[in-house]
């Protein structure tokens, strides 16, 4: 056990947000912690690391047990590092204890170089520690966690006040990593990673060593990686066994079996009352009903499920069908900026969509995945042909909001686009998004970014149009509210093309994916499950021929059936190479526990001489290990 929390209560203002939560944490955990904003998901981990203190209501409620062996390492958002610091700086930080014992090791290699043989015994007992800690490994496991996270050795020397709050965030995290605590907290950890990095993570982290406790609206991050799940509902925690996708089965049939057991009892006790209220009162029959009378003070009360709040109900409907084929895009540039600064992001796009299909495009982020949505529109200038056919009609999600008018309300948003309709009829749309009470009468500049969109869903819903083309429609959004819009786009019986980053989104919706790359567009038929399968066989582009040789030209290890005979003996060679290399640092690596055990001898320790050329030895191999791990992880990259 490494952590325990029993019958934790919190109140915020006279509203209790935590009720009675108790929560258990073993070795190797990995538990998701979900519900809906507002829940109490940060209280709970703000508690949990001693950031705040429960509310006592009894006696030895709101206790908080931790194991001796506990270590918690918790992920805010852009918190826990040193601006001013380099990021190689601050990555090495994390190995201080290891680092001033090196410092230490250096200070008794050069007084036993001085013939001082008084800190043999030290020395040999802090270089034994230090290398079972791994200390030999400290530059490799930096940038080993760095590149994963997506940093370039040019980023090292870079001061982390300079970096972006995505940025930031991916450096904290990459901290965390390294700092390898038996309990890592992650809060919304795959905001702002993209494909890649967030792939790299959860294969990171599925083979991490220690527990994990998750807060994420990413459900495919969820599914891939949790065995429990834990969601926080009306201030109650309640713990499911299973990954995301089997914590929703299972809490459907939790609360239909709920339901059914209290309306049985319901039906009970209305039967017993209702013979009690005829038959009290008769002589006859009274004893009878007295029996009854104590059967319901006896009986234990079910509580009444409780009901989730009432969900949104968004529904994109259109009134005409364009004809088949919907939409043509052909040798389309997606470039920005105008004139001399114009430049081109991705050259010659070219697809097709046909009517009632659904395109989740894709790409790293600064591709032009929102630029392309606005060509498609002829919002921007570009060269090639968008053609779409007659009868198309477009409703757009941007996502910035622009179309909204910041200065106004909530309300005047919708009066503007039907002046015809009542304040009841307006109430009631924005009720559909769940925009209720006072906050239909907010500027719109001042909505938090989940109620901007929701107000974007309300006026598509108005607009009625055969063709959908939404950026990142999910972002900001709960996971209630985005399963809501997912099926409101899976029902949509029209054509939908999306950006997204969503993949749970990409996967239950899209039947094509588009993905931009800096070498060109690609096609896909299916989810993203289908296109991370075609990842994974590195599949060649059939729409493009001549582009794919070209680019087994250029890339031979990564497509090993266009390699030239050329190019596989130098991959050969590069393969022989690796296992010379590994087979030299197994040697060195021997010699130096030979030289670090021969230390400790009395006939080295009374021979200055041959002291000082031992620890000589030692830090020139040290030196060599090192050059041989750096050349080991440039071939591992070259190989793939």
């Amino acid at each position: 056990m490494l952590l325990r929390m029993t019958d934790i209560n919190k109140f915020y203002n006279g509203n209790q947000v935590l009720s009675h939560v108790s929560l258990t944490v073993e070795d190797h955990d990995r538990i998701g912690l979900v519900g809906v904003n507002g829940c109490g998901k940060s209280t709970l981990l703000r508690i949990l690391t001693e950031q705040e203190l429960p509310d006592h209501l009894v006696e030895g409620d709101g206790e908080i047990a931790r194991s001796a062996k506990t270590s918690i390492g918790y992920l805010e958002q852009m918190g826990g590092l040193d601006r001013e610091s380099t990021v190689w700086e601050e990555m090495r930080s994390v190995f201080r204890p290891l680092l001033e014992t090196q410092e230490r090791m250096h200070q008794l290699e050069e007084a036993m170089q001085s013939g001082d043989m008084a800190g043999a015994e030290e020395y040999h007992r802090l270089q034994t520690w230090f290398e079972n800690n791994g200390g030999y490994q400290i530059d490799v496991k930096i940038r080993t966690v760095l590149n994963g996270m997506g940093f370039t050795q040019e980023t090292y020397s870079r001061i982390i006040s300079g970096f972006s709050g995505g940025e930031k965030t991916r450096l904290a995290i990459a901290r965390l990593l390294l700092e390898e605590p038996n309990l890592l907290i992650l809060d919304e950890p795959t905001n702002h990673l993209d494909f890649k990095t967030v792939m790299w993570l959860e294969d990171y982290l599925k083979d991490y060593q220690g527990a994990l406790l998750l807060v994420s609206h990413d459900r495919y991050f969820l599914d891939r990686l949790c065995t429990s799940v834990c969601e926080i509902e009306r201030g109650r925690l309640t713990r499911y066994k299973g990954n995301y996708t089997t914590f929703t089965q299972l809490k459907e049939a939790a609360v239909a079996r709920q339901w059914k057991e209290y309306e049985m009892q319901q039906k009970e006790i209305a039967k017993l009352e209702d013979y009690v209220a005829r038959n009290l009162t008769r002589a006859s029959t009274a004893k009878s009903a007295q029996s009854r009378v104590k059967q319901l003070e006896k009986m234990e009360r079910i509580e009444k499920p409780l009901v989730s709040r009432k969900q949104a109900r968004v529904e994109f409907t259109y009134e005409m069908d364009p004809p088949q084929e919907v939409l043509k895009v052909q040798d389309v540039d997606i470039s920005v900026g105008e004139g001399t600064e114009r430049k081109t992001l991705l050259p010659d796009v070219s697809f097709e969509v046909r009517r009632g299909e659904k395109w989740g495009i894709i790409g790293d982020n600064g591709i032009g995945k929102s630029t392309l949505l606005k060509i498609l529109q002829n919002k921007l200038p570009h060269q090639g042909k968008v053609r779409w056919t007659s009868n198309v009609k477009i409703s757009y999600f941007e996502q910035e909001s622009t179309n909204l008018h910041p200065t106004k309300s909530v309300m005047q948003e919708i009066h503007d686009r039907v002046p015809s309709w009542t304040d009841l009829e307006v109430r009631n749309l924005l009720g559909q998004v769940r925009l209720t009470g006072e906050n239909v009468f907010k500027p719109v500049g001042v909505l938090s970014g989940g109620e901007r969109a929701k107000v974007c869903f309300a006026v598509m819903m108005l607009e009625h149009g055969n063709v959908l083309i939404l950026d990142e429609p999910t972002n900001h959004l709960d996971i209630a509210m985005k399963e809501v819009i997912e099926e409101a786009m899976q029902s949509f019986a029209g054509t939908l093309l999306f950006v997204s980053h969503d993949r749970y989104l990409l996967d239950k919706v899209a039947d094509h994916i588009l993905e931009l790359k800096a070498d060109g567009a690609t096609t896909y038929q299916g989810g993203f499950s289908k296109w991370l399968e075609a990842q994974q066989k590195q599949p060649e582009p059939e729409e493009t021929p001549a582009e794919r040789s070209a680019a087994d030209k250029e890339k031979p290890a990564e497509k090993p059936a266009y390699r030239s005979k050329k190019q596989r003996a130098q991959q050969a060679k590069m393969r022989a190479d690796l296992r010379s290399l590994e087979q030299q640092l197994d040697k060195m690596q021997e010699e130096l526990d030979t030289l670090t055990a021969e230390l400790t001898d009395e006939a080295v320790c009374s021979d200055y001489q041959l002291m000082q050329e031992k620890c000589q030895r030692m830090e020139e191999l040290r030196v060599q290990m090192d050059e041989t791990m750096e050349q080991m992880i440039l071939l591992e990259d070259e190989l793939g």
